[in-house]
């Protein structure tokens, strides 16, 4: 069992080389149901795999001049004080309601970050920053979310980045992997106080996720931009629908109810996708008429 958890944690790194984040959506599940440890134990002990492998994926990147230091750093912080308050509360929830809280994020975000790819936004210069003020807000969130279940959180910090502050992919890719090192690391401070860690099997997954970081962060800088979101979009989809699917009861499952509101999102999602295709795009965005064209004539 050990190599089949050694053999999973690789591609813990592989996600955080390529998409700089994504370790900790695999981390927890592989020590949950491959090494069998319980959800806190595995919530702590992924933090430090996250932590240390994002140090060592941090260092090609930083190479290529795919870090944003100064947003990097502010984010960074305010995010660790989220982080070890996230992981001082963590100890007085149940576990499974932890992962379930952890699935529906994941699923969220990856709801924005698919829905964001598809819609072409101009690039804002290569130098843009994200506002202190922006950092300072999210750090917090992505922090004591961070904390609270043991996610590195870059599949949150991406598409912070990314989305609202304008950063290229790759770059918030980078700059996500300095982020998640520092919040790691505070929120595994705040895990100490009530878990204890096999320090064994997390330096044996660590070694493993840092292999494979190195050879993730080789190929991060030669993918195209939208391939990149999209791929980390449905990667956590299917990761978030697994973990939920595992923390649910075979009756909620069985339950027609169940089947029935899912059919009803789906159904949802599907009209609200087609009524947002049938709109206008709005004056200057790609493929809309521009501001001062002439109105079209009617021909006699």
């Amino acid at each position: 069992m050990i190599t089949l958890v050694l053999a999973a944690s690789v591609l813990i790194g592989v996600s955080l080389g390529i998409l700089g984040g994504g370790g900790s959506i695999l981390t927890v599940p592989i020590l949950v149901y491959l090494a069998g440890q319980d959800s806190k134990e595995a919530i702590a002990t992924s933090l430090f795999v996250v932590g240390v492998t994002s140090l060592f994926g941090l260092i090609p990147h930083a190479r290529a001049g795919r870090v944003r230091w100064r947003t990097g750093l502010i984010f960074g912080s305010v995010s660790m004080i989220g982080a070890y308050g996230g992981g001082r509360l963590a100890e007085y929830i149940p576990g499974t309601a932890l992962l379930v809280a952890f699935a529906l994020m994941m699923l969220a975000t990856a709801v924005a970050m698919l829905r964001k790819s598809r819609k072409e936004r101009p690039a804002k210069p290569a130098h843009t920053e994200l506002p202190v003020a922006h950092m300072i807000v999210e750090g917090l969130l992505v922090g004591a979310i961070t904390g609270l279940v043991g996610s590195g959180g870059g599949f949150l910090v991406v598409p912070a980045l990314a989305l609202l502050g304008g950063l290229p992919m790759s770059v918030a890719v980078g700059t996500s992997l300095l982020v998640i090192v520092m919040k790691s690391f505070s929120g595994l401070a705040g895990h100490l106080a009530g878990v204890q860690i096999d320090w064994n099997l997390a330096l044996a997954v660590t070694g493993a996720a840092i292999v494979g970081s190195l050879i993730g962060s080789r190929f991060a800088g030669r993918i195209p931009q939208d391939t990149l979101r999209r791929t980390f979009g449905w990667f956590v989809v299917v990761m978030g629908v697994f973990v939920l699917s595992q923390q649910m009861p075979h009756a909620f499952w069985a339950s027609p109810l169940t089947w029935a509101g899912a059919g009803v999102v789906v159904v949802a999602a599907v009209v609200w996708g087609a009524v947002r295709a049938r709109r206008p795009a709005p004056a200057g965005t790609p493929g809309a008429p521009p501001l001062d064209a002439p109105e079209p004539t009617a021909r006699v």
